[in-house]
């Protein structure tokens, strides 16, 4: 007797049920409000500062005053349509300015922006050069791009000298990927400027931690490709808020301004907040707008979500968050001091957990371990918020629990997170030596 045709919902089971075979089923979880929370993006923990929720709802109460027609809840339509409003473009200019930019353009979320930009900008024929740990966005935009090529280049890999095999290496890196492309076929445009060359890298990787380096990005890029027709962009999302001047982001810091053809800050991480801004030209500003299908066919941010940017970069511009950036460095350094001593401790941790000896450059610390749920669910359960971060989030092999710290963080907390770990890996290691016995006696 033969089946009947499989059901939609029985090949979504199905679908599911594999993934969750090979451990890679995701969940929804939410935790007790006491947790201690080491997972979370807000890396400023500006929410949680009194003055900022006061100058939120003060706001909020200015913008229902002045403009009582406007509705705080919603926006009424694209921004094309209706949902456009003088705050919005007023802030637009605030940003672009405090970021040392021509021009801005909102978005709803760094994911939109990222779709929005590669999906349209690239034009045909154009080349799409990208390092090989960019963000999922920028993987759906390039999808949707009508440019001819997309290349990969070695995660923050510049020269032909990085890497144990420089030959190797040298195809594989930016300056190596530039090179093949500009002596290939086709190579001659590329060469005369007719075809535009985008390298899009991001600032701080969140999976990592580490730093972009974009100094060197771009001084390749202008050697290679003299012609002006090398186009760097940035996605700030992870240095929003912590690296230059008042948190003005990597490109700021390193003088960048001019160099780079266009840069994402996010608003939902260090800032504390939602949406995202698209720093460009005015021209390239204006293409968005006609040409960006997220932005064209997207409900607007409201005036309350508005508000909470403003008050987010008025608490940058002041330099009150001067002392909690300079705070975080701190007990970042003192997390990893604290991670690399239980390590040296424990005889097994070589096995069950490595911590990177390099001093971090960023808030965020992977902890790479072959039992990354293992390790997480030990730290949940002592009200420490972490989360496992395996495949395919990341490659195969390279599963980690991903330590976020936050201004709000506290010794005290970053010391018992510590015992967590050092007490995970002792009983990994009992266990694992009981096994050992039991099978000696077999």
């Amino acid at each position: 007797m033969t089946s009947g045709p499989r059901s939609l919902e029985d090949t979504l089971a199905a679908r599911l049920s594999s993934r969750q075979s090979h451990s890679r089923l995701r969940r929804l979880t939410t935790f007790p409000s006491t947790s201690i929370d080491f997972s979370s993006n807000s890396y400023l923990s500006l929410p949680l500062i009194p003055e900022v929720r006061r100058a939120y709802l003060a706001h909020i109460e200015s913008y229902a005053s002045s403009t009582p027609l406007v509705p705080l809840f919603g926006s009424g339509g694209s921004r094309l349509l209706d949902g456009n409003a003088p705050p919005a473009e007023s802030l637009e200019r605030d940003i672009a300015a405090f970021h040392h930019a021509p021009a801005g353009l909102l978005f709803n979320s760094g994911f939109d922006a990222n779709v929005g930009f590669f999906s349209c900008v690239p034009q045909p024929g154009d080349i799409i050069v990208y390092d090989e740990l960019i963000h999922a966005s920028i993987h759906d935009g390039m999808r949707l791009s009508r440019a001819g090529r997309k290349l990969a280049f070695r995660h923050n890999s510049v020269g032909p000298d990085v890497g144990s095999d420089e030959h190797v290496a040298g195809l594989k890196c930016l300056d190596g990927v530039l090179s093949k492309l500009l002596n290939g076929e086709g190579g001659e445009d590329v060469r005369d400027g007719k075809k535009s060359v985008f390298v899009a890298v991001e600032g701080v990787y969140s999976m990592d931690g580490d730093v972009a380096a974009l100094a060197e990005i771009v001084a390749c890029v202008k050697r290679l490709l003299p012609n002006g027709n090398g186009h760097v962009i940035v996605d700030e999302a992870h240095s929003t808020g912590l690296f230059g001047k008042q948190g003005r982001g990597l490109v700021c810091e390193l003088g960048l301004e001019d160099s780079v053809f266009a840069r994402l800050h996010t608003f939902g991480k260090a800032m504390g907040s939602y949406g995202a801004i698209m720093l460009c030209s005015a021209i390239t500003r204006e293409y968005l707008i006609n040409y960006a299908r997220p932005l064209i066919y997207t409900t607007a941010m409201p005036l309350s979500c508005l508000a909470s940017i403003k008050v987010a970069y008025d608490f940058l511009a002041s330099n009150q968050a001067d002392d909690l950036r300079s705070h975080l460095r701190e007990l970042t350094g003192y997390t990893h001091d604290l991670l690399l001593s239980v390590t040296s401790r424990l005889q097994d941790a070589p096995e069950l957990l490595y911590v990177d000896p390099g001093v971090p450059r960023s808030p965020i610390i992977p902890l790479l371990t072959p039992l990354a749920r293992s390790l997480a669910q030990h730290c949940q359960e002592r009200g420490l918020i972490l989360r496992p971060i395996v495949a395919p989030t990341v490659p195969k092999g390279k599963e980690r629990v991903r330590i976020c710290l936050h201004a709000a963080n506290t010794r005290a907390q970053i010391e018992e997170l510590a015992r967590a770990v050092e007490e995970w890996v002792r009983l990994q290691g009992a266990s694992a030596s009981g096994e050992s016995k039991n099978k000696s006696r077999l």
